[in-house]
């Protein structure tokens, strides 16, 4: 029997059945035109049987879930099941992003497009080295030129970094206020940064110190006995 001899319903889980078969198997998210090219139905039925997946699964409680990421559709572990993911996954993962790495990776994500100076100028330092190694793994790359002299390249974020992410787009990214510290916690910082001298200075009393208190060294040798005025003894 061809799917068109089927009932509407059982044609409907047909082509959910080769939804899944299709997602399952790539490595990218696929976007749902590419889906509905390859079941031959319009666009809006193929997203509207992604949802309805999408919510199958969350009334069964899977272990996975189906997302829609970087335009595309893809299958994924469930978030409450992230500890037993973890211990399969980080135990052999040998390469991560250092410090510098994921730093420089946060400021072209929120500030893109951005050339290398203007990165450099943030961070403080040269970002070359940590840009080729971004660029290396996919997640950012070249997206324009600076209209500006010397049109320097512009940096943004791929469709891998959002994959990496789990979001559809950087507008996904949660708002970077949530990261900045509020003036109390900076003034804070800053006090704590101050230097304060560690030594007790003894009060100076008519030009002259507190009876009892060290002297520097170069203030006993301003106020020694000269040499031929010293007793036998001294």
């Amino acid at each position: 029997m061809t799917d068109e001899m089927l009932p509407v319903d059982d044609q409907i889980a047909e082509f959910k059945r080769a939804i899944e078969a299709v997602i399952l198997v790539a490595h990218d998210p696929v976007p749902p035109d590419l889906l509905a090219q390859l079941i031959e139905q319009p666009v809006v039925l193929v997203e509207t049987w992604c949802e309805q997946l999408r919510d199958e699964y969350a009334a069964q409680r899977r272990g996975f879930e189906l997302r829609r990421v970087a335009g595309g559709f893809r299958y994924q572990t469930h978030h409450d099941q992230t500890p037993y993911v973890e211990r399969f996954v980080l135990h052999d993962q040998k390469a991560r992003l250092s410090g510098a790495a994921l730093e420089t990776l946060a400021i072209i994500a929120y500030k893109q497009p951005i050339s290398r100076a203007q990165v450099a100028s943030i961070r403080g330092v040269d970002p070359d080295g940590v840009i080729r190694t971004l660029q290396a793994r996919g997640y950012i790359d070249e997206v324009g030129r600076d209209d500006g002299p010397g049109q320097a390249v512009l940096f943004g974020t791929t469709a891998m970094f959002l994959e990496k992410l789990g979001i559809d787009t950087v507008d996904d990214l949660p708002p970077i206020a949530e990261f900045i510290p509020s003036a109390d916690i900076v003034e804070a910082l800053e006090h704590g940064l101050r230097v304060t001298p560690t030594e007790d200075v003894a009060p100076v009393f008519g030009g002259s110190a507190t009876p009892g208190a060290d002297q520097p060294d170069h203030d006993a040798d301003d106020h020694s006995v000269p040499e031929g005025d010293r007793e036998p003894g001294y």
